[in-house]
């Protein structure tokens, strides 16, 4: 552990990774966005870290599900040891050179590895590199991610995306939570000897598909 990124070695041991968004009443009283808030907890429900997205007001409201942020992940002492970075890019696959790529860097300021979209035109696909931009794993969604009272999982494979090691789910939560609010909960699942650096990727790469695929915008309800 002591070449470990300081405080990654809480994911040292971790198969499972739980990622909660904190309810927040405004969002759902207003029907307006505000910056999400999440909890990260082990496969016991302790919490590990806590996360919070920095970006401005307008550009939640215009860009939405495509919009740049910094989020901030600190451990249980306060301390930052993950930053996650996502610059404004498109959401289409009509545009294949400018997809979404989001870096994770653990310690702030170090390159731990970054999340690539890839183009297809029916399923949603994504590498993860390691900090030298080599390819490391695929990620591999579902035709449909609409997930009406059932969960959604994305597949993580070995890169010839013949062997499923782990996924990411977003868990059903609930009429209530998914018609009113954009609070989701998801699971991270992942061999416990995957590099740590790679963990800290998975969780920057589940926020990127929590905003791609489930934030809908409720500037309409």
């Amino acid at each position: 552990t002591q070449n470990l990124p300081p405080g990654l070695e809480y994911l040292d041991q971790l198969d499972r990774i739980i990622i909660h968004q904190q309810v927040d009443l405004l969002e759902a009283i207003l029907g307006t966005e505000t910056s999400s808030k999440y909890e990260i907890k082990n496969h016991l429900g302790q919490r590990v870290y806590f996360a919070v997205e920095e970006n401005d007001c307008f550009n939640r409201r215009l860009c939405s599900p495509i919009r740049s942020f910094t989020i901030r992940i600190v451990d249980n002492t306060g301390r930052e040891v993950i930053t996650v970075n996502r610059p404004l890019r498109c959401n289409s696959c009509c545009f294949p050179c400018f997809l979404q790529k989001l870096e994770v860097q653990s310690p702030p300021g170090t390159t731990a590895g970054y999340v690539v979209q890839n183009w297809d035109p029916f399923l949603p696909k994504f590498t993860i590199q390691n900090e030298s931009k080599e390819d490391v794993l695929k990620i591999i969604g579902p035709c449909a991610t609409c997930g009406c009272f059932e969960d959604v999982d994305f597949e993580v494979k070995a890169l010839n995306e013949m062997s499923t090691i782990g996924k990411i789910s977003k868990y059903w939560s609930g009429f209530v939570n998914d018609v009113f609010t954009n609070t989701a909960n998801f699971g991270i699942q992942v061999p416990v000897d995957l590099d740590v650096k790679i963990k800290a990727v998975m969780i920057g790469a589940c926020f990127l598909i929590d905003l791609m695929f489930f934030e809908n915008s409720l500037d309409g309800l």
